[in-house]
């Protein structure tokens, strides 16, 4: 159980890197673009990330609360996620649980569920960043172009890292049933 503990937490931990680390770099390679000003690219690039860093990790929990088809008592609903994050629970054991389907904390498989997804997280990607561009140019013609095309951009790439991740969570669960049944 503790071995699930630290593997859970350190590829929760390698998710939420891979994904400030990529937002980083199409931050400031897009900063750059439209100022042509290194410095403040920079400065778009280091701060804008780390605020949407923290507006990613809420709009996952979000996600994850309108996933749940009725409501639980807090203790409940904090322990089933819990296991549910650690895997210790299957979407299948969940619905027996409860006795009725589709009650998951997994993350969105459909295509209509990952495209909401995506949209939402755009448009709070858009506000972050024409405010952190505003706070950082007081120019709002510059604002709004980082704020338009830099969440375009990151909106790409943060579908392209949801997949991935997808998969790699996907394969993780084969490897999982396929030693619990040999």
């Amino acid at each position: 159980m503790v071995q699930l503990l630290i593997s859970t937490a350190r590829q929760l931990a390698l998710k939420i890197a891979s994904y400030g680390v990529m937002h980083l770099v199409v931050a400031i390679l897009v900063a750059f673009a439209i100022t042509r000003d290194w410095r403040l690219a920079l400065a778009v690039g280091l701060v804008e990330p780390f605020f949407q860093t923290i507006a990613y990790s809420i709009h996952d929990r979000v996600w994850h609360r309108i996933e749940r088809r009725r409501m639980l008592s807090g203790l409940e609903e904090a322990s089933e996620a819990f296991t549910a994050r650690l895997e210790v629970m299957s979407a299948e054991e969940q619905s027996r649980a409860h006795g009725h389907a589709g009650h998951s904390h997994a993350l969105p498989r459909s295509f209509k569920q990952v495209a909401f997804k995506t949209v939402t997280y755009g448009v709070m990607h858009f506000a972050v960043a024409v405010l952190v561009a505003f706070a950082l140019t007081r120019d709002i013609g510059v604002a709004l172009a980082i704020g338009i095309i830099e969440p375009l951009v990151q909106t790409v790439f943060f579908t392209v890292h949801d997949r991935v991740w997808s998969r790699i969570e996907t394969r993780r669960e084969r490897r999982r049933s396929a030693l619990a049944k040999a």
